[in-house]
């Protein structure tokens, strides 16, 4: 589904353009330095854009500083004190969240909205199950998909009638399906940008899952412009998540894939500590454009690997090193990871001529 662009910093959204990872901090942002420190971390791990709450006056003003440290956009997250979200604007916040029902007084909207339109900042608008307005409660019985659209359009049609469009929706909701109906609803009445989450989705466990087939639900349908894994974990956590989702989906190239076999019977080898281990390595070449295969049979590794750009194999003492399912080298299962990491040095150092 085609939505108008959107720039947030030096990124954009929505008109076609690649599906963007978002993540938040957990820190307090009033620690610029421990808010610094995590943001480059998200970084390295391929996060595009990273939102932070600014809960106090001095929070918003610590965006300044934030800002002169890292190399990805910032949102500011606010609720109820539109002063905060004037005060994260002045001090280069590249996009702000609000939900203009919890701001209050029209004219305090407006204050917000007018700050924005100075500076041509985006406003995400954000709604999920637990912001319900009370009538719409009433009159869709309960949290629904439908009352969560016409409740994100209301809040946006606020802004829009202060003669400021530049705008992102997020409707979120802890219950997959109804998140998914949402997004069907809503992207059938809205061109402005949607960004796509499961929230409060959980653990690392249980959260994977329900965002992985949410997301995956959802981005199939050509719906969703930035996305973020809501987990209760590592917030590097959420973006290793993302990446691999949009990877699965076709929607971003780019890093080693991998492919491993289940252990069985005739596995005479570690195989999760050398898939894991594998993963590590390949996580140094981001760069590579490759498939690789992790697998726990001598016998069977090179044929299950000849799809993949370079596969390893061992078992009973012996490693193999496969490329495009041919042998190239066997050697003791103890040398399979280094010779690993030299082939893969060895390929950026091909793909570099």
């Amino acid at each position: 589904m085609k939505t108008k662009e959107v720039r947030i910093g030096d990124r954009v959204i929505g008109g076609g353009n690649p599906v963007l990872i978002q993540s938040m901090t957990n820190t307090k942002t009033e620690d610029v330095s421990a808010t610094v420190a995590q943001i480059h971390e998200l970084e390295k791990a391929g996060c595009d854009i990273i939102r932070c709450t600014a809960p106090t006056m001095e929070a918003a003003r610590a965006i300044a500083e934030i800002k002169k440290q890292i190399h990805i956009p910032l949102v500011a997250d606010i609720h109820f004190d539109y002063r905060l979200a004037i005060a994260s604007i002045e001090n280069g916040a590249d996009k702000i969240r609000i939900n203009p029902g919890n701001i209050g007084a029209k004219e305090r909207v407006k204050a917000v909205v007018d700050c924005a339109k100075e500076r041509n900042i985006p406003i995400r608008v954000g709604v999920n199950s637990g912001s319900l307005e009370k009538d719409l409660l009433e009159k869709y019985g309960g949290v629904t998909a439908e009352a969560l659209v016409e409740s994100a359009l209301k809040e946006a049609a606020v802004i829009e009638d202060m003669g400021y469009d530049n705008l992102v929706i997020s409707i979120k909701s802890s219950d997959v399906m109804t998140a998914v109906k949402a997004h069907e609803l809503i992207s059938k009445k809205t061109d402005h940008p949607l960004h796509v989450g499961i929230t409060e989705a959980g653990t690392l466990r249980r959260g994977l899952i329900k965002s992985s087939i949410g997301l995956g639900l959802i981005l199939s349908q050509g719906i969703g412009d930035t996305i973020r894994v809501s987990l209760t974990a590592d917030p590097v956590e959420e973006v290793y998540a993302a990446r691999e989702i949009l990877k699965t989906l076709g929607l971003r190239k780019g890093g080693i894939e991998i492919v491993s076999c289940p252990t069985c019977g005739r596995t005479q080898i570690d195989l999760i500590g050398l898939a894991e281990q594998a993963e590590s390595i390949a996580s140094e070449f981001d760069d590579l454009d490759i498939k690789l295969a992790v697998m726990g049979c001598v016998v069977n590794g090179p044929g299950e690997a000849k799809e993949a750009d370079l596969g390893i194999a061992g078992g009973d003492g012996v490693g193999l090193l496969i490329r495009h399912g041919e042998i190239v080298k066997k050697l003791p299962e103890d040398e399979l990871l280094p010779a690993l990491r030299e082939e893969l040095e060895r390929i950026r150092a091909e793909k570099a001529l």
